[in-house]
């Protein structure tokens, strides 16, 4: 699948892209087949909503179904929410250039949340939840068996984070989970991907990318405060990311202390050691975290695609 705007780059712009994508292809796939997010005979509705992150995964998502051993359809949606300037025509033309099935859903919702939400207040909560009532519906309309949504591994870690600081919970965006209403299978398959990598190849896909400001609303400053302390972190410890995002997929319920996730009561002498037991007091000592698995995925590991 080749945008229009790639015949303007250079070799070396070119050669930039080759590796990226394969990259990002290799990520999605990983994903895919450890979740088992797409099966064969799915219909996937992929969310788009005009910006980098969306578009990327479109473009992923369509390569992979070029080189699928299984058949799954993709129809692409966007939501057009009334907001006042909103480009009608961007994603129109986009989609129609890629030759997809596609659909616009027109709904004011734009409306509903300026009745609702006093003048200056974040309005992103309400809106995600009109948002993904109307995408549910349109999923059951067009007879999709899975919803992609374009989060990445950053917008999971920050999560994550959030839920830990303001919410006291140890909980983030599932690559995988069934939707608020019980009726649809909502998927991630960017989890993998950094967000670092989907802005450079936005920008040498040259995505017509909308923004998410039409609306007038503040951003969420914890959410912001959270990006802005894992970038510092990444600038001053590197493969800390990593780290965090390895450990979100390596979780030992007998060493925290939710007593629904582990049975806690029933310890007892005879029990044995569990999970090395209690290390808590001895001399930490940490191997490096390889950072090489998360940029590479073995072919063996995919299962519906094949990395080039």
């Amino acid at each position: 699948m080749t945008n229009p705007s790639e015949n303007t780059l250079t070799p070396t712009q070119k050669t930039q892209l080759a590796k990226l994508e394969k990259r990002l292809r290799g990520h999605v796939g990983k994903a895919i087949a450890q979740y088992n997010m797409i099966e064969d005979g799915d219909k996937v509705m992929v969310c788009l909503s005009g910006g980098k992150d969306s578009y990327a995964l479109l473009a992923i998502l369509m390569l992979l179904k070029e080189s699928a051993p299984i058949h799954f359809d993709i129809v692409a949606v966007n939501l057009d929410q009334k907001q006042p300037g909103f480009p009608e025509h961007i994603l129109p033309n986009y989609l129609d250039s890629l030759g997809i099935d596609y659909k616009v859903v027109e709904e004011d919702t734009y409306a509903i949340v300026k009745d609702k939400i006093p003048e200056g207040k974040t309005t992103c909560s309400l809106c995600s939840r009109l948002r993904r009532a109307v995408l549910y519906r349109t999923a059951k309309e067009l007879g999709a068996t899975k919803i992609a949504l374009g989060h990445h591994r950053d917008d999971m870690i920050e999560t994550l984070m959030l839920n830990m600081f303001y919410g006291g919970k140890m909980k983030a965006m599932p690559a995988k989970l069934v939707s608020d209403n019980g009726e649809h299978v909502v998927i991630r398959p960017l989890a993998f991907c950094k967000e670092s990598e989907l802005i450079q190849y936005g920008e040498l896909k040259a995505f017509p990318i909308i923004p998410c400001n039409l609306c007038g609303s503040q951003p969420n400053l914890q959410r912001q405060n959270i990006k802005r302390m894992l970038n510092d972190w990444h600038e001053q410890f590197p493969g800390r990311i990593e780290s965090m995002f390895t450990a979100m997929q390596n979780v030992v319920p007998s060493h925290l202390c939710d007593s629904e996730l582990f049975d806690f009561k029933s310890i007892d002498a005879t029990s044995g050691v569990i999970n090395g037991g209690d290390l808590a007091f001895d001399q930490e000592s940490y191997a490096a975290t390889n950072t090489a698995n998360t940029e590479t995925t073995p072919d063996n590991q995919l299962n519906i695609v094949e990395v080039q």
